[in-house]
């Protein structure tokens, strides 16, 4: 190419790469590998804690509302001055399917509501302990395990 290269020309042009053989060679493989719940060797992103509340039919906000009423608080944010929380940082995932939850028709209130209190300190990949506590269906339906990532960087 002696003149400038026009956008149009950079777009026009197809790139194709060799796989090394006919379309009907190909191949796929799922690799699967975790370093979360790892407690030894190097690299540990150990197992802290794991939490999910099971609403059954009752609307998880509307009922953790009561439960808090019930227990004399006005806001979630008064629970945290009732249970001790991670310091820390955690990496939040899902739990793997079925995820293992507390009924909550079957379990004491304290459970409950400690319960929600760390998950409406969770997002769907984190748990911060500085955040505010926030009970959307969203947060309280979760089902999550997490993780301590400070052995992480070796």
């Amino acid at each position: 190419m002696n003149g400038p290269v026009l956008i149009q020309d950079l777009l026009a042009r197809t790139v194709y790469a060799n796989s090394g053989g006919p379309m009907t060679r190909t191949r796929e493989e799922r690799i699967h590998s975790t370093l979360l719940g790892r407690d030894d060797g190097r690299i540990r992103c150990g197992h802290r804690l794991r939490l999910g509340l099971d609403f059954r039919d009752t609307h998880p906000v509307a009922c953790m509302e009561n439960l808090l009423l019930a227990a004399g608080f006005r806001d979630p944010e008064e629970l945290r001055g009732c249970f001790e929380l991670p310091a820390e940082t955690l990496i939040a995932h899902d739990q793997d399917q079925p995820p293992r939850l507390i009924s909550i028709n079957r379990c004491k209130p304290a459970t409950a509501l400690q319960q929600a209190l760390l998950l409406g300190l969770c997002t769907d990949q984190l748990f911060d302990p500085r955040r505010p506590v926030l009970w959307t269906e969203v947060s309280l339906t979760r089902a999550l395990d997490l993780y301590d990532p400070r052995g992480f960087y070796a």
